[in-house]
């Protein structure tokens, strides 16, 4: 069955373009032109992924996704009009799986569709549970939990922590991070990578503020700290 993406975006040219190029390369493609009826379809159709624009007629993208991640776990790819860092990074926070700066080139675009359509369906993970005292990290089911309970990420923070974790007490740099949770490359785009991190921290750390899961090494990228204890 044909992956469906829902592409929200009031500029009715993109949108046929965008639903021409994808229908072309195996996708079922629905659109909405207002954030109101991208939430509307979400509900109706229960997408794979959707394309979610910034500038929207009714909501702004920005709180698109965050209504849309509090009643779904569907990967959001945002476009971003301006191309500024700032979108990118509130765009992130409040829980896209990546970002797209107009204009863009429909092969990036489709290139970070499959990107995150495969971290959502687990790509090549092995099943084997990762624990880390009261941390567990279980690849087959893209699941974190602390203590038994579930702990909330994007599927991209999900493959970021498996990367780490897989590499525990090794520094990985942004470049290594981007190369594990990509699979492809693109341009690097530091920041987001500190800004999902910190997504993870919240999620996992005791304090947030002052993590011992995940650690900054300052000119270097992060390290996965073992803990030999029960501590969080």
């Amino acid at each position: 069955m044909a992956e469906r993406v829902l592409i929200v975006d009031d500029d009715t040219r993109l949108s046929a373009m965008l639903s021409d190029y994808l229908s072309g390369n195996g996708y079922t493609v629905h659109t909405a032109a207002t954030a109101m009826a991208g939430l509307a379809e979400l509900g109706r159709l229960a997408p794979d992924a959707i394309i979610l624009d910034v500038m929207l007629p009714d909501l702004d993208g920005f709180e698109s996704c965050r209504r849309m991640r509090a009643v779904s776990d569907v990967p959001i790819l945002m476009l971003t009009a301006k191309g500024e860092e700032t979108d990118r990074i509130v765009g992130l926070e409040l829980g896209a799986d990546d970002y797209l700066p107009k204009p863009f080139n429909p092969r990036e675009l489709l290139a970070r569709l499959k990107a995150i359509l495969r971290r959502r369906n687990g790509g090549s993970a092995v099943s084997r549970i990762l624990r880390f005292g009261r941390l567990e990290i279980d690849p087959g089911s893209r699941s974190v939990r602390i203590d038994g309970g579930n702990c909330v990420l994007t599927s991209y923070q999900f493959d970021l922590l498996l990367a780490l974790a897989e590499n525990a007490g090794r520094t990985l740099s942004r470049e290594q991070l981007l190369d594990a949770v990509k699979g492809e490359e693109m341009e690097a785009f530091d920041r987001s990578i500190d800004v999902h991190i910190s997504r993870i921290r919240s999620a996992i750390e005791s304090d947030p503020k002052h993590p011992r899961r995940i650690i900054t090494v300052r000119g270097a990228g992060y390290v996965f700290a073992r803990f030999q204890d029960d501590e969080r």
